[in-house]
């Protein structure tokens, strides 16, 4: 479906209300969601892809006041960063609000948060009204998609709607950073070059990459 239907955003947002799965572009690659508060519709979201139930998704935010409805704190290193990359390419590893299923965080005590800059993606969750768990939307371990060609080839007949919006302008996952210890941990690589993060907090991260 694609997004300059006047219906799209609404269309999309009531899937995803009544516990479907959606792909849509965002700022880096295309994702695909689902509601982040309805555990079986995560759990459709994790048979789409075909992804490993060890591996915790991420949530896409409206708003970057919704960091509370799902994290316990933001550190002043988390406002620091959230301040310079947000909206953008940058997911935050935070300490878990006990709001988030388990399902989500894959039984962990962090969740995995990002406020997207693309105005579909934003439009779209915050019509569904909650944050969304949002992964890109591929099968696990292949290539991330940033056409909407490419989502079909990938997930066709495996989800319930597919938002194409064109491009996704950046092409490149976001940059994971891990804040729930002492140091921050670069998790994955991405959008955001590690050196300017550093240049945000005046620190190193350490870089170990485990999820690429």
């Amino acid at each position: 479906m694609l997004v300059a239907d006047p219906t799209a955003i609404a269309r999309a947002a009531a899937i995803l209300q009544a516990g479907g799965t959606v792909a849509f572009p965002t700022d880096t690659v295309y994702g695909v969601g689902a509601h982040a508060f309805q555990p079986a519709a995560v759990e459709k979201l994790y048979a789409a892809k075909l992804r490993p139930r060890d591996k915790a998704i991420p949530l896409l935010l409206a708003d970057v006041a919704d960091v509370s409805v799902v994290a316990q704190e933001a550190s002043a290193d988390a406002q620091r960063l959230m301040a310079r990359f947000w909206p953008g390419g940058l997911t935050l590893v935070l300490p878990r609000a006990a709001s988030v299923p388990d399902i989500v965080c894959a039984g962990g005590e962090s969740v995995a948060v990002r406020l997207p800059a693309h105005a579909v993606a934003r439009a779209l969750i915050a019509a569904v009204g909650v944050p969304l768990a949002v992964t890109s939307a591929n099968l696990s371990g292949h290539p991330s998609p940033v056409v909407a060609a490419e989502v079909a080839a990938e997930l066709a007949g495996r989800i319930d709607l597919l938002l194409d919006g064109g491009r996704c302008p950046g092409g490149v996952s976001s940059t994971v950073l891990d804040l729930t210890g002492e140091q921050p941990r670069l998790l994955r690589a991405g959008a955001i070059p590690v050196e300017e993060i550093e240049a945000v907090l005046g620190r190193m991260v350490g870089r170990v990459e485990v999820d690429k």
